[in-house]
């Protein structure tokens, strides 16, 4: 399974929901379903009036379930729930049913395996007879209007692979029902008001996906951060607070993306960042982190953004940073750096976007007032770093450092 998660970052970054509509992440494009290949019917655009196939019990759960939850909807302005009428489920628009080609036995099930009403611009909340839907692998809601939380008893969709409740007015602590759902690899909250703190078991569950971005989460990131093998994780305007986990060098290899920006994270960028020699987003940016660069960030040789604005980090820039061979875009503004080296400055002629205005470097235009660089921001912090007087051996990094040794924080 793969998503343009580069693409995303950069046409997506400072979007609302509404505004990605086209974008393939959470945006209507599903996984395969219906356990083989199973073609998708429905959706409003089959008219067949006599369903065939599941027996006449499983298609009034059915729409039992729909007919509560249309009684739920409070305004349907783009008139989407007038095709909720009849038996015939297979024809809702947005409700789409496997062909059972694929081999699918419907006495074991609904016939209902994905639901796709992105951007319907419905208002109301979810119900509790939705979970009859065992056999539903996608469920899309980017972009609407629904409020309140998610019923517990949606614990029962054991075949949801792919969960996008973005774009909504969704509330309250974490949905821990979501942890209960054993085929999950996608979890896309964004852009709602969740709250409270987030629990350690999101990152022990096999998710490949993990969007909670502009919520309203708080409180410290859970120690066994780096037990998750998610490829990548967006947990960008919320309120976190306190340092990276020590744990964070020991996630996935295949991690392409993390996304920490405009939180209030402290303490230093972990050394053991350059483990992930296949990253290609690495945003941290309007945090509060302290310190000098590790030198494993060498070792990010495939590395495109690299967004560090907007902090307190201060030492010199070093040149292995600006020399990687696939950065696009490398932002350190707004922190207070006191210098670059000669590969920094070929960076423009590179085509690499490089912004180091607001630091501290002398000579340059647009940084600091010399007063403000009298005094260095967490000059007394002591970051693991690896000593360099002789290069550094990037796939040397995973046999120096072990599963116990702290690697992302303060003196001792």
């Amino acid at each position: 399974m793969g998503w343009s998660w580069l693409l995303v970052f950069i046409l997506w970054q400072m979007m609302t929901p509404s505004e990605s509509a086209a974008i393939a992440v959470g945006g209507g494009v599903g996984i395969n379903i219906g356990g083989g290949g199973g073609v998708w019917v429905g959706g409003g655009i089959n008219n067949n009036p006599t369903p065939s196939g599941p027996s006449a019990s499983k298609l009034t759960s059915a729409y039992t379930a729909l007919q509560a939850w249309k009684s739920a909807i409070t305004d349907d302005p783009l008139g989407v729930l007038k095709t909720w009428d009849g038996l015939d489920v297979c024809s809702y628009k947005g409700i789409f049913c496997s062909d059972q080609q694929g081999g699918m036995d419907s006495s074991n099930g609904p016939p209902v395996v994905a639901i796709d009403l992105n951007h319907a611009n419905l208002q109301g909340t979810l119900v509790k007879e939705l979970s009859v839907f065992s056999d539903m692998s996608i469920f899309h809601l980017n972009s609407n209007r629904f409020s309140g939380t998610i019923p517990d008893t949606f614990k029962d969709l054991s075949s949801l692979q792919e969960l996008d409740l973005s774009g909504n007015y969704f509330s309250g602590p974490f949905p821990m029902v979501t942890l209960n759902m054993p085929n999950l690899v996608y979890l896309d909250l964004r852009f709602n008001t969740f709250s409270g703190s987030i629990p350690e078991g999101l990152f022990n569950k096999g998710l490949d996906a993990i969007f909670l971005n502009n919520n309203q989460f708080e409180g410290e990131l859970p120690s066994n951060l780096g037990n998750s093998p998610a490829s990548v994780i967006n947990l960008a305007n919320n309120k976190f607070n306190g340092n990276i986990p020590s744990s964070f060098g020991f996630m996935s290899s295949k991690l392409k993306e993390i996304l920490l920006l405009n939180n209030q994270l402290t303490g230093c960028i972990p050394q053991d960042v350059g483990m992930f020699s296949e990253m290609q987003v690495f945003d941290v940016s309007r945090n509060s982190l302290m310190g000098h660069l590790p030198d494993s960030i060498s070792c990010l040789g495939d590395i495109e953004v690299l967004n560090l604005a907007h902090n307190k980090l201060s030492g010199v820039l070093p040149d292995i940073v600006c020399s990687l061979r696939s950065l696009m875009n490398l932002t350190v503004a707004y922190n207070f750096f006191s210098g670059f080296g000669q590969e920094c400055s070929k960076s423009f002629f590179r085509d690499v976007g490089f912004d180091y205005s607001v630091n501290c470097i002398p000579g340059r235009d647009m940084q600091r007032p010399q007063p403000e660089c009298s005094f260095i921001p967490g000059s007394g912090l002591s970051c693991l770093r690896i000593p360099s007087p002789q290069p550094l051996v990037c796939g040397a990094l995973s046999g120096n450092l072990k599963p116990n040794q702290t690697s992302s924080s303060s003196s001792p």
